[in-house]
């Protein structure tokens, strides 16, 4: 059994002992932890919080527990039922209300849900605050409860999945007209979860013409490894192969993560989703990018085509987010597919990427493989180092650091060193005594070669 407690939020496994995974104790302390926090941070005055949840089977469970535990606090809960996170994000600027909890646990297998944590601008918890309801929720001595008469309302409001939808049909850079024209024929895999309930009905509204659907029932038992990579994605691959269809698109459990697959049934590259849109927004929009240090150069690449600045940041959205504040991006985001575009709002979101992509592509009047070649090629591969627990990792990345000193080296988080032509990341996990070793080339076997020589390098200091 497993429980994580970080700045992506509480997530773990379901079943096993108290203190030892996503249990309805820990989900008490921590949901009792964050309505304190909030009512000592919102900038906002507000009794509201947003609850939403993806199609997990423990999904029902926690809902309960979460919404529960929020009006024992005294806090009027919206209860927006399965919803996508970035649905969730928006119905809590939507709804003024204080915060929002997102029940998911994105990627990760059935047996794992979590509690994501939202602030009042519908945008994660930073480190900061992330901490301070961790510690709080280990001093229960401090939580107080709502008397009979003061005990917090519950409504249940199912109209946020259209409002996500009209808001993405309006932004000013879909164009719903050049999709309907372009007559679009598109699969979709949604992994049983709640994509599903709501990309169907967002490429309906789209105009475009035929929708085929893998996964589309939200049952919560997943059809496939719920992580949108290529060796999971076989059977809609072999759908693409077939023909028939322009394009796929996949995403993840709860929505903020998107997979395109070629008309040929080949791999568009999740790192690419991100590029693509960047690519079509800068072309129309003077501004910035960013994305985080593990993500493909060919978004630095892509922005210099248009004069803009790209920025790196830290890994993790609420970075990222930070980030492109500080630098006045208008497009940015993680190589995951992640999507984060702030004139629909600052989260990852695969319907506004998926909206966007559509209309470039009627616009371009190109397939995906064709589109796809406009960009440069480079591969990314992910590696680790196994150390033992009592190592010091930070006096080991501090002398990779030292060794790599004449090249250009970024220290926000962990240790990126940039090559002329390629570039390594070794980061520390937040879960495991092992570094993270990211690199990306031309191709997977000079990746896979830059990564070995600092591999034997760091084994060289230890």
């Amino acid at each position: 059994m497993t429980l994580i407690k970080s700045i992506s939020g509480i997530r773990g496994t379901i079943g096993g002992k108290a203190s030892e995974s996503l249990s309805p104790l820990e989900i008490v302390k921590i949901v009792s932890a964050y309505a304190i926090q909030r009512r000592r941070s919102c900038k906002i005055k507000s009794n509201y919080i947003v609850v939403g949840r993806d199609a997990r089977i423990s999904g029902d469970m926690v809902k309960q527990i979460v919404c529960g535990t929020l009006q024992g606090l005294g806090f009027d809960v919206i209860n927006i039922g399965l919803a996508s996170t970035p649905t969730t994000e928006l119905a809590v600027t939507m709804s003024e209300a204080c915060g929002g909890i997102i029940l998911t646990a994105s990627h990760n297998p059935r047996q794992w849900n979590a509690l994501k944590l939202l602030n009042e601008k519908g945008e994660f918890l930073n480190q900061e605050e992330a901490n301070e309801i961790i510690q709080l929720a280990e001093r229960t001595d401090e939580f107080v409860y709502a008397d009979i008469d003061h005990l917090g309302k519950y409504y249940k409001d199912l109209s946020f999945e259209q409002k996500h939808i009209n808001l993405v049909k309006d932004l000013e850079l879909v164009d719903v007209e050049a999709i309907r024209n372009a007559h679009f024929k598109v699969a979709i895999d949604c992994v049983n979860s709640v994509g599903g309930l709501i990309l169907p009905r967002l490429l309906n509204q789209l105009g475009v013409e035929r929708v085929t659907g893998l996964y589309t029932d939200p049952t919560g038992f997943f059809g496939h490894n719920p992580e949108p990579l290529e060796q999971n994605l076989t059977d809609i691959k072999n759908l693409m192969k077939q023909g028939g269809h322009d394009l796929a698109f996949v995403v993840d459990p709860d929505v903020d993560r998107l997979a395109l697959i070629c008309e040929d049934g080949t791999m568009f590259g999740e790192e690419y989703t991100l590029v693509t849109v960047a690519d079509y927004i800068l072309q129309n929009q003077r501004g910035n990018a960013v994305s985080n240090l593990s993500s493909t150069r060919a978004l630095r690449d892509v922005a210099a085509r248009y004069g803009a600045t790209y920025t790196p940041s830290a890994v993790g959205e609420v970075n990222v987010v930070t980030k492109m504040k500080e630098t006045g991006a208008i497009i940015g985001g993680e190589g995951n597919g992640g999507v984060i575009y702030p004139a629909a709002h600052y989260g990852r979101d695969a319907l506004v990427g998926i909206a966007l992509i559509l209309t470039y592509l009627a616009k371009k009047k190109m397939t995906l493989s064709q589109l796809r070649a406009t960009y440069p090629n480079y591969v990314i591969t992910k590696n680790r180092i196994d150390l033992k627990p009592e190592m010091n990792i930070d006096a080991i990345l501090d002398a990779v650091k030292k060794h790599y000193s004449n090249e250009k080296i970024t220290d926000i988080d962990g240790v990126k060193i940039d090559f002329p032509t390629a570039w390594v990341h070794l980061r520390k996990s937040n879960t495991e005594p092992i570094i993270r070793v990211y690199s990306e080339a031309s191709t997977e076997e000079e990746a896979n070669k830059l990564a070995e020589d600092v591999i034997n390098q760091v084994m060289s200091l230890i």
